[in-house]
């Protein structure tokens, strides 16, 4: 099984993965600046986009298989990876794996408490059900400021200030994704993430100071489970630094993976 992606310019490889409920488009807000410098690939994790599901459960282990594998069928050999949330934890299990070549992992999820997991399971869990429900009148909701600013208050810390194209698009993802409610269970009823002392490229760790899908306390627990690891803090910024910052994260993406 192939995984539907999109690349863009040229260079050195340089993948982004996207995170829960998400499709390659998450990245819409950085990926001119990327593709600049770098040949930019940007998969659909499988069961979202345009990429079918996984036979078996869609575990973090698989779904790190599964990205091997796309590796390989691309001639992809220890590519710089860039992960957000769910994808920023999967680019730092591929970096432990060692199939990873420098990687930016932008507020990875499995370094939570037991509270914690819980609050993201049901709020997280709320905005899955919510934005389904209005699914019909999405675009008129993602198309004003106060519409975005209700919607999207979990994931950014100015979504009034989101041009409407990617609050739609990141909420008809959430909506349409095939293997959204699978991947949701596993990543809650999974175990953390397993750290390494060592990989064999240089790992830099993002976080937006204002995150409040996984808090920035989750930060130095990431961290502690990669050592050599390097913390970049986003001021004025929520989950996705990609959405708050855009400008600050190509940089950092740029500057960490060249």
């Amino acid at each position: 099984m192939d995984l539907h992606h999109i690349r863009r310019g040229e260079g050195r490889p340089l993948v982004l993965i996207h995170g829960l409920g998400s499709d390659h488009g998450n990245w819409s807000r950085v990926l001119a600046p990327l593709a600049d410098q770098r040949e930019v690939i940007a998969p659909d994790l499988p069961g979202f986009g345009d990429s079918p599901p996984l036979a078996g459960e869609p575990t973090i282990a698989a779904l790190a298989d599964a990205l091997e594998a796309f590796f390989a069928r691309h001639d992809l050999d220890g590519p710089d990876v860039v992960g957000s949330s769910m994808g920023a934890r999967l680019a730092l299990e591929l970096a432990r794996r060692g199939k990873a070549g420098a990687t930016v992992a932008l507020a990875p999820g499995g370094f939570w408490t037991e509270n914690e997991l819980r609050f993201f399971r049901v709020t997280v869990g709320t905005s899955i059900r919510l934005v389904r429900a209005l699914a019909p009148v999405m675009p008129q909701i993602t198309g004003n400021r106060v519409g975005r600013a209700a919607l999207l208050a979990q994931f950014s810390v100015r979504p009034w200030a989101l041009p409407a194209s990617v609050a739609l698009h990141e909420t008809q993802s959430i909506a349409q994704a095939s293997a959204l409610d699978e991947t949701f269970r596993a990543l809650v009823d999974g175990p953390l993430q397993d750290g390494a002392a060592d990989t064999p490229g240089r790992v830099t760790i993002g976080w937006g100071r204002q995150d409040r899908v996984l808090f920035p306390s989750q930060a130095e627990r990431a961290r502690a489970r990669f050592p050599n690891a390097e913390l970049h803090w986003f001021d004025r910024c929520g989950h996705f630094p990609q959405w708050d910052q855009p400008e600050e994260t190509a940089g950092l993406i740029l500057s960490r993976t060249g």
